[in-house]
């Protein structure tokens, strides 16, 4: 699978273990993101990998910032583009199975390394359920 990912340098670490653990599963991975730990603006990486998205270069995206929020506000911004914030595994399988995410968020200051990768497992395992939650999306993007 093609999977666009982007960063700021709070997220650096974090992307450099996702990009390994994807491309060692065979996946083509975008990389937006920034490559050292000098501090950058967020929007700057995640803008890109929203219209990867939004454009259907890539049918999902991962962004990484120290809270997470600020990367999620930006990529949210964009039309068909549906990211979820997550911080732990249950929200992770939520947000695909209800809210057919098209995004992960992670919060780099909140959780470790070993759950991000978790979480991008899960993510990109779990299926959206459709049914009642498909009219709840639709309604979404107005």
């Amino acid at each position: 699978m093609k999977i666009a990912i982007g960063n700021d340098h709070a997220g650096t670490t974090y992307k450099d273990a996702i990009v390994k653990q994807l491309k060692d599963e065979g996946h083509h991975i975008i990389d937006h993101g920034t490559h050292d730990e000098n501090s950058v603006d967020y929007p700057d990486f995640v803008h890109p990998v929203a219209e990867d998205v939004s454009s259907k270069t890539t049918p999902v995206g991962i962004i990484i910032c120290g809270s997470g929020n600020g990367a999620n506000m930006t990529a949210n911004k964009h039309q068909k583009v549906r990211s979820a914030l997550c911080w732990n595994e249950e929200i992770v399988k939520l947000a695909r199975q209800h809210n057919d995410a098209n995004v992960l968020s992670i919060p780099a200051r909140f959780v470790s390394v070993h759950q991000a990768l978790r979480f991008v497992e899960l993510f990109l395992s779990t299926d959206f359920e459709g049914g009642r939650h498909q009219r709840r999306v639709e309604k979404i993007a107005q």
